[in-house]
């Protein structure tokens, strides 16, 4: 804060008089200049202390002259005699007081250079204690970081140093830590206790009074903070990198000092936050290690072993079964290709037992659950869903392996439009729904090959379409090409010499229909 014309004054060597406007001492002085205009005020910014000699000035100047300094915003009005004046002219000490500017008598032997230097030695002071405090109340909210709880300890820390309240929200706008209380609060509509659990009325009161805010900085990622000012509070609300929101509010508006402090605690804040996701991933990769290591073992019988393995996670509650167990009862099993969603976040999303598998997620869950975790993870992605119930309650490993390449399977034909598929339905897709694609596509390449790179113009390939479609028929396979069936015979010959095959065996057609279809 600037010095004020009050602690100007008290400077003795300066011999200052006040004559005029003792009561509004306390305005803040920003700095000092020098003018013998008789208008000086297009050259100022507010907050002066203006010096002159009044070399220019009469008493008949007085009224507009201090008009204009006082609609300026000057802080106050020195006047220098010994010059241009003996004793400062009558009509100013008038008009200052009237106006309620402070106006001060300059001694001849006063420079104005000494006023000058007196002014900037205290601003330079003032910022530099400013500094100072700014300097300690980042080494307080550091140490607060350092605590166990450092994220909510910063929010605390943060609400008394600037003497108001402080949220932390966290993607969606909910309050995960509040401290302050509604009395600091006007935004809380109403007076509550002053917990910082995050549950209070007021902190969720101003959450939701801050939504609009919190849209804007989701819409516009280059806002790096939304500044709110009122009559009775001033509010500041900043991101958190993309997983959090924090807001701050105080009665008083938000000095440089301050905005720094709050500048700080956002770092500190962003840095808590990754680090506590950091150890998150940390320790769901982990888990999803000794959840893919229990896969293995019940995938080659050893279920025991597995229950044994998974006992050791504390997962999440889900329908009074933990998460990284088994349910009791028939099991269907899930293979999931995540989208956009990583697949420890597509865990996460689960209510059930999951396990990474070669870049897959699979899933396994309660045969009376299994269209409700498919719908969930069709959210996020293709997925495959095995025969209900497909691992018996004997779980043998031949049910775990039926399971898996069943859902396998079924992924292999979900699409974007239709992220779900069951096994069931795969019975209505034909014997070429089961190929691998990759291996059959191949296949097809290499058989047909010969056909392709024949130099004729006659269409082999096609023909063979149109004489397998007909079951061998000559005169309607012929008619459907437009041509005659000797030609078709004939072509047929040569379909025949360039694979190899014999085209009446059953074995041979089925390939080729195959690879046609392919």
């Amino acid at each position: 804060m600037a010095p004020t014309l009050r602690r100007v004054t008290t400077i003795a060597p300066l011999h200052l008089v006040v004559l005029a406007g003792r009561e509004t001492l306390d305005r803040p002085v920003r700095w000092v200049a020098v003018s013998e205009l008789e208008d000086p005020t297009p050259f100022l910014e507010g907050g002066e202390l203006v010096l002159t000699t009044g070399m220019r000035l009469t008493d008949a100047d007085a009224v507009p002259y201090v008009s204009r300094l006082v609609a300026r915003g000057a802080a106050g009005l020195g006047f220098g005699v010994g010059l241009g004046h003996d004793a400062v002219p009558p009509g100013f000490v008038a008009a200052a007081a009237a106006e309620g500017l402070p106006l001060l008598e300059v001694p001849r032997d006063t420079p104005f250079i000494a006023i000058g230097k007196v002014v900037s030695e205290l601003l330079a002071a003032e910022q530099y204690e400013e500094i100072s405090r700014a300097f300690a109340a980042q080494g307080r909210l550091t140490r607060a970081a350092l605590q166990p709880g450092g994220v909510g300890a910063v929010v605390d820390r943060l609400a008394r140093e600037i003497g108001g309240w402080a949220l932390l929200l966290d993607e969606a706008g909910a309050v995960r830590h509040a401290a302050g209380g509604a009395d600091a609060n006007p935004r809380a509509g109403r007076e509550t206790d002053s917990r910082t659990d995050g549950e209070t009325d007021w902190a969720r009161a101003v959450a939701r009074s801050l939504e609009p805010e919190l849209v804007r900085l989701r819409r516009t990622p280059t806002l790096a903070s939304v500044a709110l000012a009122g009559p009775d509070e001033h509010v500041i609300v900043q991101p958190l990198g993309r997983r959090a929101f924090f807001a701050v509010g105080s009665g008083r508006p938000f000095s440089p000092t301050r905005h720094t402090i709050v500048n700080a605690a956002g770092s500190l804040l962003t840095l808590s936050i990754e680090q506590e996701r950091a150890r998150g991933r940390e320790q769901r990769a982990a888990e999803a290690r000794v959840r893919a290591a229990a896969l293995s073992l019940l995938l080659a019988g050893r279920v025991e072993a597995a229950e044994e393995a998974l006992a050791a996670l504390s997962g999440k509650p889900g329908e009074g079964q933990r998460a990284g167990e088994l349910p009791e009862g028939p099991l269907s099993v899930l293979v999931c290709a995540h989208s956009e969603t990583e697949l420890d976040d597509l865990a996460e999303a689960l209510p059930c037992f999951t396990a990474p598998r070669g870049g897959l997620l699979v899933a396994m869950a309660a045969e009376a659950e299994t269209e409700t975790i498919a719908e969930l993870a069709g959210r996020h992605g293709r997925v495959g869903v095995s025969v209900p119930g497909v691992v018996t309650v004997e779980r043998s490993a031949d049910d775990f392996a039926a399971g898996l390449d069943q859902a396998e399977r079924a992924l292999a034909s979900a699409t974007p439009a239709k992220p779900v598929v069951r096994f069931p339905e795969l019975a209505g897709q034909g014997l070429l729904s089961l190929l691998d694609p990759a291996a059959a596509a191949s296949f097809a390449a290499a058989l047909l090959a010969p056909l392709r790179d024949y130099g004729s113009r006659a269409d082999l390939v096609e023909s063979l379409r149109a004489y397998l479609s007909c079951n061998g028929h000559w005169d309607a396979a012929a008619q459907r090409l437009g041509v005659h069936r000797h030609t078709l015979r004939y072509r047929m010959r040569r379909v025949s010499e360039l694979l190899g095959r014999d085209l009446d065996d059953p074995a041979a057609r089925a390939e080729l229909w195959i690879a046609l279809s392919v």
